[in-house]
């Protein structure tokens, strides 16, 4: 698929089975607008490297890296990877919280040309078996020191089940079992002939860097294929967007492996030479620590983060006034009034687009809504929902679809989910509901809702069929279906409604969550509410109405609420 309109060709070379690669006439397009080059991603990274070798990287209670320590340690445990029998384009199963090693990692794969898999470190049997072997993973990499979960043990048990994990790597701690240790391997590579090896290897700018997940709405998560050249692009758009420095410190502590951290967090300043902080744990103390001691000037801050570093906030314990700006979700208005400092909106998603707000924009835009794509290249389209039938009015609520140099073709070995996301025009179809105003000549994206069965708890993104099909399999289960209920910290909560079977007793939350953990299913999709009923509302076509299911778990904690307050006033009163 290649085509040549430079000296270099345009195109990637070896294809692999089930990526869906961006058109020729695409790339050759992005191309010649100067957005791709023909860099790969660890080409960037080592020029940025290079450029601030003596620049803190890295850190954190893990300690320090400096630039020129990141490049070597990555290029000495690249290399031992590939001594150790993996070649270039095999994947990596990623399995860590985030840590310096992490970052090592992810770095070494992009030069050896492997492709991390960007599993979670609470996945489980049900995640990390499916995603290792639609990918055809060769090696597991796993943290080796979680003090609540054998990791090792556990990617001994999932060699087991997918034949094609031949090599256990251990970040941390002294290696068990049939696990290589990573300090051992990068301390027994010298460094010479590490990049040596390294430079045999001929890359390719136009192949996959990074298989990234996608929330969906189907099955377990779907694998996304990120490629070299559009991901540097994705990175250093989001960076000059932001106007990130070589001087910046970077809070983001949610898991690096997200898209939302790789793509528009820590990996922008690993290209513009700021200092990433890595915060190990959630821990509300620990963030305070990390906050205090490194003084960011860029945030990454959702509503269950807020939370916890509200009271040290309020209490004059964070120095937050430093900060130039942070970035969320939503409530822009709420942080800018708690931090003292810019906040912006960010929407984006794994499979491309990303839109952010900045100060030079209107207030109300800044206020209420989510700005504009980072690249003038991004295309956004809204269609009547369901339909290729184009909206173009202002302030009209539709369905977005979007194309760009940094938006995928198609999900991994999906050729059925293809079929149904991509408009007839390659546009994606990402079932958010949007509109759009025109102010001062520039067009800006309001965020309305989504047309997905999607739980959005504090970012992650739950599938509630997923759930639902899981949950379905417990014996007192006749019928479930799941829905977000609101929540003012993560924004919402799995609730699950539930018919249970004649004679059987309904399971409580922590029952449910017993059996879901021996199912293999990450606790963070656990339903954390369940509601009984003898049957589903339906709609006038005779179909389960999730909105109206929605709508009654919304009134059950408001009337529940309200009880609440009339107690609280009363026993004030009395006292």
């Amino acid at each position: 698929m290649s085509t040549v309109i430079t000296s270099k060709p345009i195109g990637v070379r070896e294809p692999i089975e089930g990526v869906v690669y961006p058109p020729a006439a695409s790339l050759a397009r992005y191309v010649e607008a100067g957005a791709l080059t023909h860099e790969t991603l660890a080409d960037g990274l080592r020029l940025s490297f290079t450029q601030h070798a003596h620049r803190i990287a890295l850190c954190g209670p893990g300690g320090t890296i400096s630039y020129g320590e990141l490049d070597e340690l990555s290029d000495r445990f690249a290399a031992a990877l590939l001594q150790s029998g993996l070649a270039p384009l095999d994947r990596v199963i990623f399995q860590l919280s985030n840590s310096n090693e992490l970052v090592i990692g992810l770095v070494a794969c992009l030069k050896a040309g492997l492709i991390p898999v960007a599993t979670l470190a609470a996945h489980r049997e049900h995640e990390i078996g499916y995603l290792a072997g639609l990918s055809e993973a060769r090696m597991h990499f796993v943290q080796g020191d979680d003090p609540k979960f054998d990791d090792v043990e556990f990617a001994q048990r999932m060699q087991k089940e997918v034949p094609t994990l031949a090599l256990i790597v251990q970040a941390r701690g002294e290696a068990r079992g049939n696990a290589l240790g990573m300090r051992t391997l990068i301390d027994n590579m010298p460094l010479a002939q590490a990049r040596d090896t390294l430079a045999g290897l001929e890359l390719d700018p136009y192949q996959v860097a990074v298989f990234q997940l996608s929330g969906g709405t189907t099955g377990v998560p779907k694998i996304i294929p990120r490629f070299n050249n559009e991901y540097l692009y994705n990175m250093r758009s989001v960076a000059q967007f932001n106007g990130y420095r070589s001087d910046d410190v970077l809070f983001m502590p949610l898991p690096m492996m997200h898209n939302l951290n790789m793509g528009c967090c820590f990996g922008p300043f690993l290209l513009t030479g700021g200092a990433v902080t890595v915060a190990p744990d959630l821990q509300p103390q620990s963030l305070v620590d990390l906050f205090q001691r490194y003084r960011p000037t860029w945030g990454a801050i959702g509503g269950p983060v807020l939370e916890k570093l509200r009271p040290a906030i309020e209490a004059g314990q964070m120095p937050v006034k430093q900060l130039r700006g942070t970035i969320s979700a939503s409530g822009a208005p709420k942080l800018r009034s708690i931090l003292g400092s810019p906040a912006f909106h960010i929407f984006g998603m794994t499979e491309g687009v990303i839109m952010m707000t900045r100060d030079d924009q209107p207030q109300e835009v800044r206020d209420g809504m989510v700005g504009r794509p980072v690249s003038p290249l991004d295309e956004v389209k809204l269609f009547q929902i369901g339909t290729e039938e184009e909206i173009l009015e202002e302030g009209v609520e539709g369905e977005c679809a979007f194309a760009g140099p940094y938006t995928i073709h198609g999900y991994y070995k999906a050729p059925e989910r293809n079929k149904e996301t991509f408009t007839s025009g390659g546009f994606y179809r990402s079932g958010d509901l949007m509109l759009f105003r025109d102010i001062d000549g520039q067009r800006y994206y309001k965020f309305c809702g989504r047309t997905k069965d999607v739980v959005d708890r504090g970012g992650e993104k739950i599938n509630a069929e997923e759930v639902e099909t899981v949950v379905g399999r417990h014996p007192a289960v006749a019928m479930t279906s799941v829905v977000g209920m609101p929540d003012p910290v993560f924004g919402e909560r799995v609730c699950a409604f539930m018919v249970i079977k004649a004679g059987a007793v309904a399971p409580t939350v922590k029952e449910l969550g017993v059996f879901l953990s021996k199912e293999g299913v990450a606790k963070f999709k656990w339903p954390e509410r369940i509601e009984v009923v003898s049957e589903f509302p339906l709609t006038k076509t005779g179909k389960l109405s999730k909105p109206l299911l929605k709508q009654a778990i919304t009134e059950i904690l408001a009337a529940e609420r309200a009880v609440s307050a009339s107690n609280t006033t009363q026993a004030r009163s009395s006292s």
